[in-house]
């Protein structure tokens, strides 16, 4: 009988879910302006909804939860967008002289972030040792180090 009730209240969430997921699609679309992302989040409203266990009183009740999970997991995605802002490779506008010069920034972008860091800040931006010690906060044999250990993934990475 348990589990008859269990399956029932669980079928209920799905059709409650199904019903309006396409206003949730709706919310999400217009505070992300991106469908992949208003996609995801629905999707995380969905598989919250399945984690909590949320008891409606109604489907007015349901309707507003989900609303209101969808509307947080927005929130969530905008304000992690602005902490960490993300530009691809290839959006940034460099004047690169050869294929050469392309790939090594390729395979500088594949590095782990402090390694990344580091020689992105040397060898492109072209700060000193001293200056990058000051930007990262670590001190100036770290800063060498972090050097020393990227050219090194680089030269594995790029065959010598």
């Amino acid at each position: 009988m348990y589990l008859f009730i269990e399956v029932q209240v669980l079928m209920d969430r799905e059709k409650l879910f199904l019903k309006w997921m396409d206003q949730l699609y709706r919310v999400a679309f217009f505070m992300l302006s991106n469908t992949h992302d208003a996609e995801d989040a629905v999707q995380e409203t969905y598989v919250r909804m399945l984690i909590k266990h949320p008891q409606f009183v109604d489907e007015e009740h349901g309707k507003a939860w989900l609303l209101r999970v969808c509307i947080n997991i927005c929130k969530n995605q905008i304000r992690f967008r602005k902490r960490h802002p993300q530009i691809g490779l290839e959006e940034i506008r460099i004047k690169i002289d050869s294929f050469r010069e392309w790939e090594m920034l390729n395979e500088i972008s594949q590095l782990s972030g402090k390694l990344k860091d580091a020689l992105i800040l040397h060898a492109v931006e072209g700060y000193s040792i001293k200056e990058i010690s000051a930007i990262l906060k670590i001190s100036e044999a770290a800063v060498k180090k972090r050097l020393q250990r990227g050219r090194e993934a680089l030269n594995k990475r790029l065959g010598g």
